[in-house]
C-alpha cells in the first residue's frame, strides 16, 4: 500500500514518529515536499518527489503521474486542507476540508463557533495597515491579541494595552508579512492547557493533554508543558462541543484552550497530532503505537475497539517539557550537549535544537528554542510530579547557555 506524505521542512513527528510508523506497517512512503533536498539528506532511503504542496491541485496533478495512493496524509499545520481535498479526489479516508478549513482560518473560526452558538469571542479581521485605526476595531475591548489569520507556533502573536500599541503591533507584523491578514482579538484570561483526541469514522477518543506555561506578556512563548492524564469532564464536554462545531474529530487533533471560572474557551485548533517532540513523548507515557493509528485511520481502518482501556495506561504517569529559550539575537557559544539521565525514578532526556556557532535572530516563538528536556515517571518508577518537576528544575539550573551578539 502506498501512503503520500505532504510535508514542508522535516520535523521530529515524521523523522522520528511516522515515518518508522509507515515503515513498520509496511507503507511505501512517497514525500511530497516544496524542499526536497532538506528531506533527502535525511531520508535517502526514501522516495521524495517535488511539488508545490500548498497548491491542492499540483498535489493532486503529481499523484496522478505517478502511483495509485491508499492514503494521503500530512502532519504540517498549513496542509492539512490539501491533503484532505486531494484524499477526497481519490476517494480516499481523510479530514473533512471544510473542518481543516476552519482551523486554520482563525477568523472563520470565530465565526462558526459563535454561528453554532458554543463561544462567541470578539473579533475582527485586519487585511489593510489602514484598518487597524478603522471602524473594523473601533470597539475593540483591551486588552486584546493581533495574530495572523493563518499563523503558527504563536509567530507574530501578541498582546496589545490599547489602540496605539494595536497600531504599532499590527504594522510591524503586516510589514513582515505583505499580503497576509491579522485577526484581533478578545483576550481570554485563564489557565493555558491543551486536548489531544484520535478519531476514526465511528468517533473520537481523548488522549489527555497538557497544562502550559508561557513567557511573560506581551508575547505568548510555549515555556514548560505538564501532562494532564485526564482533564475535568465539564471541561472536556465544553472543547469537544466546540470541536463538534467545527466539524472537527477525525484523525489526529490537538486543541489549545484556556479555563476561566469553569469556563473553557478555545485559543486555536491545530488538526494534526502535537509537535515539539509531545507527540513522541504520549506515546511513551500511554503506552500506545500512536503515530500507527494515526496512519490507519487515512487507510480507512478503526482504531482498536479496545482502545478506551489502553488509555487508562497513562493515567498514573507524570511528566514535563521544558524549552530552555534564547533571550537575545546572536551566536550560540556555549550549550550542554543531548544528554539521557535516571535520577530517583525520573528519567531526564535532553536533546539541542541549536548547535554551537550557529546564528540567529530573536523571533519571540519556538524558534528560539535552544533544546528540549523531557522528565518522565511512570506508575512503576515510584515518582510522581513533584519529583519531575525538582529533577528537571535541577538539571536546568545546572546547565549554561551563552549567546554573543
Amino acid at each position: 500500500m502506498r501512503l503520500y506524505l505532504l510535508a514542508l521542512n522535516p520535523t521530529d513527528s515524521v523523522t522520528e514518529g511516522f515515518l518508522p510508523a509507515a515503515a513498520r506497517l509496511g507503507l511505501r512512503v512517497t514525500v511530497l515536499t516544496d524542499r526536497p533536498d532538506a528531506h533527502r539528506a535525511l531520508h535517502p532511503e526514501v522516495e521524495i518527489l517535488r511539488c508545490d504542496v500548498r497548491d491542492h491541485r499540483a498535489v493532486v496533478t503529481r499523484i496522478s503521474t505517478h502511483h495509485r495512493p491508499d492514503a494521503v496524509f500530512t502532519n504540517s499545520d498549513h496542509l492539512q486542507t490539501q491533503a484532505a481535498l486531494a484524499a477526497h479526489y481519490f476517494g480516499l479516508p481523510g479530514k473533512d476540508w471544510r473542518a481543516t478549513l476552519r482551523a486554520k482560518d482563525k477568523g472563520e473560526m470565530r465565526r462558526r463557533l459563535a454561528a453554532a452558538g458554543v463561544d462567541t469571542v470578539w473579533s475582527a479581521e485586519i487585511g489593510d495597515p489602514a484598518d487597524l485605526t478603522g471602524p473594523l476595531v473601533a470597539d475593540a475591548p483591551y486588552p486584546c491579541v493581533v495574530k495572523p489569520r493563518e499563523g503558527v507556533a504563536s509567530e507574530d502573536v501578541v498582546r496589545v494595552a490599547d489602540a496605539g500599541d494595536l497600531v504599532a503591533r499590527g504594522q510591524e507584523i503586516l510589514a513582515r508579512r505583505p499580503g497576509a491578514a491579522l485577526v484581533v482579538e478578545e483576550y481570554l484570561p485563564g489557565e493555558l492547557y491543551t486536548l489531544e483526541t484520535l478519531g476514526d469514522v465511528r468517533g473520537r477518543h481523548v488522549l489527555g493533554g497538557f497544562h502550559t506555561e508561557l513567557s511573560p506578556p506581551p508575547y505568548f512563548i510555549e515555556r514548560r508543558m505538564a501532562f494532564v492524564p485526564a482533564h475535568p469532564e465539564p471541561v472536556v464536554a465544553q472543547i469537544l462541543a466546540q470541536l463538534d462545531a467545527l466539524g472537527v474529530g477525525f484523525g489526529s487533533c490537538h486543541t489549545e484552550f484556556v479555563v476561566h471560572d469553569g469556563r473553557a474557551r478555545i485559543i486555536e485548533v491545530n488538526y494534526r497530532a502535537i509537535g515539539d517532540r509531545c507527540d513522541l513523548l504520549l506515546a511513551r507515557l500511554l503506552g500506545l503505537p500512536l503515530f500507527e493509528h494515526i496512519l490507519r485511520t487515512h487507510l480507512g481502518e478503526p482504531l482498536p475497539a479496545g482502545l478506551p482501556a489502553e488509555l487508562g495506561a497513562g493515567r498514573g504517569a507524570a511528566a514535563r517539557l521544558e524549552y530552555p529559550c534564547a533571550d537575545r539575537a546572536g551566536t550560540l557559544m556555549a550549550a550542554p550537549s543531548a544528554t539521557e539521565l535516571h535520577i530517583d525514578g525520573v528519567r531526564l532526556m535532553y536533546r539541542p535544537l541549536r548547535g554551537i556557532g550557529e546564528r540567529h535572530e530573536l523571533y519571540r516563538t519556538n524558534r528560539d528554542y535552544l533544546g528540549v528536556l523531557t522528565a518522565t515517571a511512570t506508575t512503576s518508577s515510584g515518582a510522581g510530579q513533584d519529583a519531575v518537576d525538582r529533577v528537571a528544575a535541577d538539571f536546568l539550573a545546572a546547565q549554561r547557555w551563552e549567546i554573543r551578539p
